[in-house]
């Protein structure tokens, strides 16, 4: 018999512990439901499981990218649907106006349809956004190159110096005559007398100041009446001789910045991306319209206000209506392929997710055969 040891008690005590440890350890993995609760668990698996569940969530957060990709391509290809439309109603109107049964008026009124045809174009092109991102400006197409702002026109008033005639004077449009005081119309014989009826009639003077030198009657434009349209003095023996011309004031051209291409982030990792440019869908870059505002009767602006900044397609005769027919076919053949290009990529995205949620499901099998606790529960 051992006196000062409990050999058998010992024993017990330390198999209960070691028990009890076992039996905390299998609660905690019931309870979780993970076999790896820490790094004791299991060192080198749990390493392994780790990088599988940041390859898991990065898959399901590239398809979910891939899905917002998705949306933003048929944001774009939504806004050319509507573009097609209306060059094929362009089209149909530059026939219309080929035909000579058509009078000048006729063409007159479709051209006022095709100007604003135009100008909503350059509406689409200019507004059509995702996420507050311009998609058919220009600015997701890398090949856009890079503009810088052009100098702002400043506004310079006109300065014209009109010589007196033998009868009236007639300044846009006004008749000015001068009343010797003898009952009857004679010929203008002070300018000082002419100042004095310009600054007497309302429209002259919102638009002029009239003052006299050297006996001649000198037109300054005034603050607000600048342009670059010359007075029109009209009347026997009279002239006008121009000291400076006017000019109407602009903002300039404007900056335009370099086209980025899109990327769609579709994997787990680095270099997993996919690569997408949408070309400049408005009128200029199409083909038809041209830069510039020299002619009103085929004004076109951007869509948003109602500044002239292009010149839409003539259809003002037979022959430039045919040519017009052409411009406008050719461009609809670009937005064609346009759309064309962004429905391949629409069906590639999907494919992506397709595959994204198969590798997905894969990858959390194997993690989950590492990491889960298995157990058998008894009937």
């Amino acid at each position: 018999m051992i006196i000062n040891h409990n050999m058998a008690a010992m024993n017990t005590h330390r198999q209960l512990g070691s028990n009890n440890a076992a039996a905390a350890n299998n609660i905690e993995k019931l309870s979780s439901g993970l076999k790896i609760n820490k790094a004791g668990d299991d060192a080198a698996g749990l390493a392994i499981s780790e990088k599988m569940r940041g390859q898991i969530r990065g898959l399901d957060m590239a398809a979910k990218n891939s899905q917002d990709g998705i949306s933003l391509v048929q944001t774009a290809e939504g806004a050319l649907n509507e573009t097609h439309d209306i060059l094929q109603r362009m089209r149909e109107l530059a026939v219309q106006a080929g035909n000579d049964t058509n009078t000048g008026g006729d063409r007159k009124e479709i051209q006022k349809e095709i100007n604003s045809l135009t100008s909503e174009i350059n509406r689409i092109g200019n507004t059509t956004e995702f996420n507050t991102q311009k998609l058919l400006n220009g600015s997701k197409d890398i090949k856009t190159e890079a503009v810088a702002a052009g100098p702002a026109t400043t506004t310079t008033p006109g300065v014209y110096e009109v010589t007196i005639g033998s009868a009236d004077v007639v300044i846009d449009g006004k008749s000015l005559t001068f009343d010797a005081g003898g009952g009857g119309t004679t010929n203008f014989k002070d300018a000082t007398e002419l100042v004095s009826l310009i600054n007497a009639d309302d429209d002259l003077k919102t638009k002029y100041t009239a003052t006299e030198s050297g006996g001649k009657v000198v037109l300054t434009q005034k603050t607000g009446q600048e342009s670059s349209t010359a007075p029109v003095v009209s009347g026997t023996g009279a002239s006008m001789t121009t000291t400076t011309s006017g000019s109407v004031a602009g903002p300039g051209t404007p900056a335009v910045a370099k086209g980025e291409s899109l990327n769609f982030q579709i994997g787990a990792n680095e270099n997993q991306s996919l690569t997408l440019d949408i070309s400049d869908m408005r009128a200029a870059n199409l083909g038809i319209s041209t830069v510039g505002n020299a002619d009103a009767t085929r004004g076109v602006n951007n869509g948003t206000n109602n500044t002239i900044t292009e010149q839409a397609l003539d259809v003002s005769s037979h022959t430039k209506a045919a040519e017009a027919v052409t411009k406008i076919q050719t461009a609809i053949d670009t937005v064609s392929g346009e759309r064309s290009k962004l429905g391949a990529t629409t069906n590639r995205l999907e494919h992506t997710i397709n595959n994204l949620g198969t590798s997905s499901e894969n990858l959390t099998a194997a993690e989950s055969r590492i990491r889960d606790v298995d157990y058998v529960v008894a009937a």
